[in-house]
């Protein structure tokens, strides 16, 4: 969604208010695509003192593997996000979003916002025990023998000292 904002930086306290679903369905991220539903963006850019900028609100849903014991899982995420727009900057700087003719790609801009805030790591549960590197067992459903029986052999000299 392509936004023109040439009257909202000339006019002191104008508004654009937002509310419109952007469709991720065909985005790949993590070898899947994993927003199977809209986002919800809701939010206003504003114009107070020669000071344009955004607010706005970001729901949405995701459907991936856990990063430990590989179950495909869902979350939902709800994020706030705020940020100055400006037409031109002097110098490089990340705090601005620099918008170039007056036309904002909101689009572009809801998507980054929620790669960089997403986690590193995408778990089911934080107590997630993840696969036995043995067997391959997961360890939420159920424990294996393997961790009681064996030793790496680099080990396996220590183990004798302890005896």
């Amino acid at each position: 969604m392509s936004i023109d904002l040439k009257q909202l930086f000339e006019i002191d306290g104008e508004v654009v208010n937002l509310d419109y679903q952007l469709d991720l369905s065909q985005y790949e991220l993590f070898g899947t695509q994993p927003f199977f539903t809209p986002i919800e963006v809701k939010g206003k850019i504003e114009n107070k003192a020669g000071i344009v900028s955004l607010k706005m609100d970001v729901d949405f849903q995701i459907r991936v593997c856990c990063d430990r014991c590989l179950e495909e899982f869902e979350r939902a995420y709800h994020y706030t996000f705020e940020h100055i727009l400006v037409n031109k900057l002097n110098t490089d700087n990340d705090e601005y979003i620099l918008v170039e003719q007056f036309q904002l790609d909101l689009d572009e801009l809801v998507l980054s916002d929620i790669l960089l805030n997403l986690p590193s790591k995408l778990l089911c549960s934080e107590d997630c025990k993840g696969l036995c590197s043995m067997c391959g067992q997961n360890l939420n459903k159920g424990s294996c023998e393997c961790k009681d029986s064996f030793v790496d052999p680099r080990f396996a000299v220590l183990g004798e000292l302890l005896k």
